[in-house]
């Protein structure tokens, strides 16, 4: 979230910033009740001041006094028991539009109405140009004898897969080869829970009930399956305060990531590229407001470094105000070339979400001379599997029906495997 004294402050550029990230905020209307709210609850306290007060007087009081300082009191404990509800109505739909407020915008981020408009500012490799007329992940992997969507779908539902033979070496093998890469950067590995509490959910931005979630929650509990290990990697330092030489923090996570996909079902979802299950590799930082630029350009390079060395042609987009959520405030996504899609498909994003989750969070860095603030958190995608997977198989596809195995994850095959083969 931002500072309220900084939307106060900086209503019309606020106001500015949700119109170009095709948001729904109305920013008059959060300060009018934040001022409501202010005045109300200062009332409350009065109440509350005097109601004390008389009690403290009818403790000392004559019989006759006290039976007047008792209906004074009656007087005081009804204004109170009108003002509270209506302090909890105001707090109430504050919150709730305060938490719509997005992120402010990087000055370099295009201006856009959608994903359409974000801008490409690198390319990487070729796009394919076969012999043969390639096939789509779907059907090479099924030729391959590599995924069942089929019996998937009767033990769990659509949308949801098993991974065989190869390909389930194939996934360990680009965990493997993501982790070994991360961990040679400094970074610290870990693997994380599938669950995480609906107050850190709201914390990363994440919403975890109600019509529009793309969370699959735990009923009777406040507890909902993680989408990313953004998450539950985001609320590891909840509630901190972190030295500054110790920042940053640079963690690599593994995790399952669950999402509902609602409305996402279409011609450019099938296969893989969009599921309720996969497996992913995420990057998460934290470090001081002045070095999370250059932190996340480098959290993009290693990004660009992973998929330049498993050898698939890919772009790096700078991703429109449209399209950039709410808790980002510069996000870039990396685009594979993919036959299924006969075009480009996202494989990768990572976003710099300045202080917007660690105020929800309340993570704060320590200076050296003793003063507190906001640190910035960072997130990036190393490697979510079911997307590379489609990737490499599209990309790699042979004439025959095979598909080659990039060369940096043949150590982690069975044998070396160089080759996927019809069985």
């Amino acid at each position: 979230m931002l500072d309220i004294k900084f939307i106060r402050e900086n209503a019309e550029a606020v106001k500015k910033n949700c119109e170009v990230r095709n948001i729904k905020c109305d920013v008059d209307r959060l300060l009018e009740l934040y001022e409501k709210k202010i005045m109300q609850a200062k009332y409350v306290e009065e109440l509350n001041a005097e109601k004390n007060a008389l009690n403290d007087l009818i403790q000392k009081a004559q019989s006759d006094e006290r039976k007047t300082l008792i209906e004074q009191g009656k007087a005081v404990k009804e204004k109170l028991e009108m003002a509270k509800p209506e302090l909890e109505m105001f707090s109430e739909e504050y919150k709730n539009i305060f938490l719509q407020v997005p992120n402010m915008t990087h000055s370099d981020s295009p201006i856009g109405k959608d994903d359409s408009e974000n801008k490409e500012i690198e390319r990487y490799g070729e796009e394919p140009k076969f012999a043969f007329t390639p096939k789509g992940h779907e059907e090479i992997m099924k030729n391959l004898d590599l995924i069942d969507f089929e019996r998937a779908t009767k033990t769990t539902g659509a949308k949801f897969y098993f991974l065989k033979n190869e390909a389930v070496f194939l996934e360990q093998a680009l965990i493997n080869f993501v982790f070994e890469k991360l961990f040679q950067k400094g970074f610290v590995p870990f693997a994380t829970p599938d669950l995480a509490k609906d107050s850190v959910l709201s914390g990363i931005g994440f919403n975890p009930r109600g019509l529009e979630t793309q969370v699959y929650s735990l009923e009777n509990s406040d507890l909902s399956l993680v989408g990313t290990a953004e998450i539950v990697m985001g609320g590891y330092h909840m509630n901190e305060i972190i030295p500054e030489e110790k920042l940053p923090l640079k963690y690599v996570a593994l995790s399952h990531c669950f999402r509902t996909e609602a409305g996402s079902y279409g011609r450019h979802s099938a296969g893989l590229y969009r599921v309720h299950q996969f497996t992913k590799v995420e990057m998460f930082a934290y470090s001081t407001p002045e070095t999370s630029e250059a932190l996340h350009t480098e959290l993009k390079d290693i990004e660009v470094e992973i998929f330049k060395d498993l050898g698939v042609p890919f772009r790096v987009v700078d991703i429109c105000t449209g399209d950039l959520g709410g808790p980002a405030y510069r996000k870039y996504d990396l685009e594979a070339w993919m036959t299924s899609r006969n075009g480009w498909g996202e494989i990768t994003s990572t976003s710099n979400t300045t202080t917007y989750q660690a105020r929800r969070l309340n993570i704060k860095v320590e200076r050296k001379n003793g003063t507190k603030e906001y640190l910035h958190m960072l997130n990036g995608t190393a490697v979510a599997i079911s997307r590379a997977l489609i990737a490499i198989i599209e990309n790699y596809q042979q004439a025959d029906g095979s598909v080659v195995i990039p060369e940096v994850l043949r150590k982690w095959m069975p044998g070396g495997m160089e080759k996927i083969n019809r069985k």
